[in-house]
C-alpha cells in the first residue's frame, strides 16, 4: 500500500517516517513539506541519512492523488481542514494528526483555535481515532481524525470510569505535564533551552485548546459529563505526557474494585498496559512507543478516584496511534509495525 507524508518536516512528520518506514505493509511513496522542496529529509533530519533517501516534494493534490491510496496530514491546523476535502474527492483516504476534524461543534473549534472549521460534512464523517475506543468497523472511513496527544493520555485514563458511570459528572481535575517536542518544532521563547531548561511551568490555564476534544469523547461515553478542569504544564523534557486524573467516586468503592475495572477494559487492548496497585509508571518506561501504561488507586478517606496514564507525546500521542488507526483502516494486526519496545534508559 502506498502512502503520502504531508508535513515530513515536524516531529509528527519525520516520526511517521521512522515508523513507517519498517512497516512490512507500507512503502512511503512520497514525503511533502510547504517548504524545502528538493531537499533531502536528511538535511533537516541528519539521523535519517542513508536510510531515508527521499527528497521533499511541493503538496501537489493531483498528483499525490494519483499515486497513492492513503495520505497523512501531519499539518499546522488550517492546512488538512483545506486540503483534506480534495484528497477524498478523489478517492484517497487521510488520517489527520493535525486536529482539524477532531472537533464536532464547528463554533468550538474556531473559538479554541482562532479560525474557522472544517467543512461540517466532512466533520460528521470523520471517525475520531481514539483506537482502543473505536467500536465499529472503520473500514468504509474516509478520514480519521487522529487525537491529540493531551486527549490521548487523558481519556484512556478516565473513559472505563465515565463509561461504567462511578464518577461524579462535574468532579474531574486533570492535571497534565509535557514535554518541550509537543510544541512542534517551531522555535519560541517559551521552549528557548534557556526558558525550559531547569525550569517548571503551567501555562494555557483554563484555555488549552484541547479542553473541547476531551469533554467532547468523555460525552460519547456519557452524555452528563460536565465540564473539566484542566491543567497543562511544560516539564524539562523532550518527550512524554504523564497525566494524573482525579474524581469523586459515586459510591464508596475499594482499590481493587477500580483496578479490576481498568484490567476487565483493557485486558484485550496491547498497547495500555494497566500496573497493579501500588505501581505508577513513569514517561520514561514508554518513551519511543505506542503504549499507554496506567497506574490507579482510590482514597477512602476522600471518595477519590486518581488515574495516572504515561504515553509518548510523538508515538501514541500522535504518529504511532496514527499508524495503530490505519492498521485498524486497512483491516490487518493492528500491532503491525508499531509493536516495539520502548527506548529506555
Amino acid at each position: 500500500m502506498k502512502v503520502a507524508i504531508i508535513g515530513a518536516t515536524g516531529y509528527g512528520g519525520s516520526e511517521l517516517v521512522r515508523i513507517l518506514q519498517n512497516h512490512p505493509r507500507i512503502s512511503i511513496h512520497s514525503i511533502h513539506a510547504s517548504s524545502l522542496y528538493g531537499e533531502p529529509l536528511a538535511n533537516s533530519y541528519p539521523h535519517m541519512q542513508t536510510i531515508v533517501e527521499d527528497r521533499l516534494q511541493e503538496v501537489d493534490v493531483d498528483k499525490i492523488a494519483q499515486e497513492v491510496d492513503l495520505v497523512f496530514t501531519a499539518t499546522p491546523s488550517g492546512v488538512a481542514r483545506d486540503i483534506a476535502p480534495q484528497f477524498v474527492e478523489r478517492g484517497v483516504k487521510v488520517i489527520d494528526i493535525s486536529g482539524d476534524f477532531r472537533i464536532k461543534n464547528r463554533t468550538d473549534y474556531k473559538t479554541w483555535y482562532g479560525i474557522e472549521a472544517a467543512d461540517e460534512t466532512l466533520l460528521n464523517e470523520a471517525v475520531y481515532g481514539l483506537t482502543e475506543w473505536i467500536d465499529k468497523d472503520i473500514s468504509d472511513a474516509q478520514i480519521i481524525a487522529n487525537p491529540g496527544c493531551f486527549p490521548t493520555g487523558i481519556l484512556l485514563g478516565l473513559l472505563p470510569l465515565v463509561k461504567e458511570n462511578v464518577i461524579e459528572e462535574n468532579s474531574i481535575i486533570v492535571d497534565a505535564k509535557t514535554g518541550v517536542s509537543g510544541a512542534g518544532k517551531g522555535l519560541s521563547p517559551a521552549t528557548h533551552y534557556a526558558e525550559t531548561n531547569d525550569n517548571f511551568k503551567i501555562y494555557k490555564v483554563n484555555e488549552h485548546q484541547h479542553t473541547p476534544e476531551i469533554e467532547q469523547g468523555l460525552r460519547m461515553f456519557n452524555e452528563k459529563i460536565g465540564p473539566i478542569t484542566f491543567s497543562p504544564h511544560l516539564a524539562p523534557m523532550t518527550r512524554g505526557i504523564m497525566a494524573t486524573m482525579y474524581a469523586n467516586a459515586k459510591e464508596p468503592m475499594t482499590q481493587e474494585q477500580v483496578l479490576d475495572l481498568f484490567k476487565e477494559r483493557y485486558q484485550d487492548d496491547f498497547f495500555v498496559r494497566v500496573r497493579e496497585l501500588g505501581q505508577f509508571p513513569t514517561t520514561k518506561e514508554v518513551s519511543g512507543s505506542n503504549f499507554c501504561d496506567i497506574g490507579v488507586t482510590y482514597d477512602e478517606r476522600t471518595n477519590r478516584i486518581t488515574v495516572v496514564t504515561v504515553i509518548d507525546n510523538l508515538v501514541k500521542g500522535a504518529s504511532g496511534q496514527a499508524v495503530q488507526n490505519m492498521n485498524k483502516l486497512i483491516g490487518i494486526d493492528e500491532k503491525t509495525g508499531i509493536d516495539f519496545m520502548p527506548v529506555y534508559p
